[in-house]
């Protein structure tokens, strides 16, 4: 029987990036976007449960991190004290160009994207927000985890763009790297221009609790 859970490494127009097959169809395509310092790899410990008509493409972000690691972001961005905690202008080249790497890929595997689901951790939560805010008709589902709403994104949040958009957030209220209020923060404004929030909280760090992943398993399963 075919493992739902082996995935396999490619590398696509420029792009490194980690996969898994869809084993039922009509398939749906994911998109995982890892965190500050992470790569191709970081996303997974999120997915063994997740449905096996998902088709999953986690990509490298395309800038080295200090210390280790990638960014979506150039590291000349980077301000003292901001990390991974960018705003809308060092997101939207990278959002732009994962959308172009969705369509791309989507033809080639036969898979319809002309909708899918994103998943994001942290830095990589805040991009899931950014793409979804820039690409809304693109974006069925979105999951933020331990994310946040980047600065910038005010011209995007004046009307309701996400109206009837559904998201799953969940944070860790003792999250010292992404304080809860930004979470709280970002839901406020999405619910401001129509999206439809799950939120989980958690009594955790900056991480994803054994209760929001399964929150987060049962969110992804239609």
């Amino acid at each position: 029987m075919p493992d739902a859970n082996k995935t396999h490494l490619m590398t696509y127009n420029g792009w490194t990036m980690r996969v898994r097959h869809a084993l039922e169809e009509p398939a749906r395509f994911l998109l995982l976007l890892h965190g500050w310092t992470g790569d191709e790899n970081s996303m997974w410990v999120f997915t063994r449960k997740f449905p096996d008509d998902l088709w999953i493409a986690a990509p490298r972000g395309p800038h080295p991190a200090e210390g280790g690691g990638y960014s979506w972001r150039p590291l000349h961005s980077l301000q003292a004290k901001d990390w991974g905690l960018p705003p809308l202008s060092d997101l939207k080249t990278a959002a732009d160009s994962l959308i172009r790497l969705v369509d791309n890929v989507s033809v080639s595997i036969g898979v319809d994207a002309t909708q899918f689901d994103v998943a994001g951790f942290s830095q990589g939560g805040a991009l899931a927000n950014v793409l979804t805010l820039l690409y809304p008709q693109r974006i069925r589902k979105t999951a933020v985890l331990a994310g946040f709403m980047p600065g910038g994104t005010e011209d995007l949040l004046t009307r309701r763009v996400l109206e009837g958009k559904q998201f799953f957030v969940a944070h860790g209220s003792q999250d010292d790297l992404v304080p809860i209020e930004r979470a709280q923060q970002s839901i406020a404004l999405l619910e401001k221009v129509g999206a439809q929030v799950t939120f989980c909280e958690a009594d955790v760090g900056h991480k994803l609790s054994a209760d929001c992943l399964r929150g987060l398993e049962t969110y992804f399963k239609s």
